[in-house]
């Protein structure tokens, strides 16, 4: 009985992990029929989620409560998310987290790693949703941030997509990159808040960056990343534009780690629902190289029930 206790445990997530495991749960109903011993002995086990109540009873907790409601609502989520037009799916993720005091790495990534097209159409959907422009908002909630002037930059752009890269305008600006952070030192809102850095970011092509990078690294030795490590907005952004798939990669490395926060594992159901038709596949490979293993198995080894089955989807395919 003891390892159907812990069976029936895991899948209400008891022992970590995220989602829930519904098919273990309506077996259980199914097999403790007229057994009422094995329930009370899950009740009197599973410490997290019952506490004896004066002997009586053993009482659901509250968190506990709250935290399976939140758990039970993932595959729900990841459904609604994957059904929705990516522009409604982008203009409601970039509103809430505006409106909830969330970390600004959504907005960054939404700015950054979708098509001009596909911004500009979130933009249009974020109006019709609500009556604001989003660049409005992003100028009002951040406003005593050192960083809203690059964010306001970002979700502004229409960048050229054509493969053309001036290599001496490239050159130049992998220079006064250098030179900025070289005068910024350790002050990060100087770094964010300099005109040449912000212009560049917020401007020009991805191919573009793609060359500017490459050439400060030739230049400077180190990385770009490395160097705006310290304002965490900059080196968001510089991932998203230059190197996607690795800072997804990242996200989704910090989601499935132990002791991720609730942001980190939201994140999970965000990369792998809006990533999974575009570069899932350079996702898993930046995953393979970064940090070992399949993406794949991580997942698999940390969610749970239909809600893992559903991330597998989308993030292994047919495989």
């Amino acid at each position: 009985m003891a390892d159907e206790i812990q069976h029936l445990t895991r899948a209400f997530s008891g022992l970590g992990g995220l989602g829930v495991d519904e098919p273990a749960m309506v077996s259980a109903l199914a097999k403790w029929r007229r057994q009422p011993e094995k329930l009370s002995g899950f009740r009197k086990s599973f410490n997290g989620f019952f506490k004896d109540h004066g002997g009586v009873i053993e009482r659901c907790e509250e968190e506990y409560m709250l935290h399976l409601a939140a758990e039970f609502s993932r595959f729900k989520n990841l459904m609604v998310m994957w059904a929705m037009h990516p522009w409604e799916r982008d203009a409601r993720l970039a509103h809430h987290v505006l409106h909830q005091a969330h970390p600004a790495a959504i907005v960054v990534e939404i700015a950054c790693t979708r098509t001009a097209e596909e911004l500009l159409g979130a933009r249009k959907a974020y109006q019709a949703l609500f009556h604001h422009s989003l660049e409005e908002d992003v100028a009002y909630r951040a406003r005593d941030k050192p960083y809203c002037g690059l964010l306001v930059g970002l979700v502004s752009a229409y960048r050229y997509e054509g493969p053309r890269v001036s290599e001496e305008t490239a050159r130049a600006e992998a220079k006064a990159l250098v030179a900025a952070v070289k005068s910024a030192g350790h002050a990060a809102a100087k770094l964010v808040e300099n005109d040449d850095v912000v212009r560049i970011l917020t401007t020009r092509s991805k191919p573009h960056l793609v060359e500017t990078f490459k050439h400060y690294k030739e230049i400077h030795g180190r990385h770009i990343e490395e160097d705006l490590g310290h304002e965490e907005t900059l080196r968001e952004a510089a991932l998203c534009l230059a190197t996607p798939a690795r800072y997804f990669s990242e996200v989704v490395a910090a989601a499935v780690s132990d002791g991720a926060d609730h942001h980190a594992k939201e994140a999970l159901t965000r990369v792998a629902v809006t990533r999974a038709d575009v570069d899932m596949d350079a996702i898993c490979a930046a995953y393979h190289e970064q940090f070992g293993g399949k993406l794949e198995d991580a997942v698999a080894g940390k969610a749970h029930g239909y809600y893992r089955d559903a991330l597998l989807s989308l993030v292994a395919g047919g495989k």
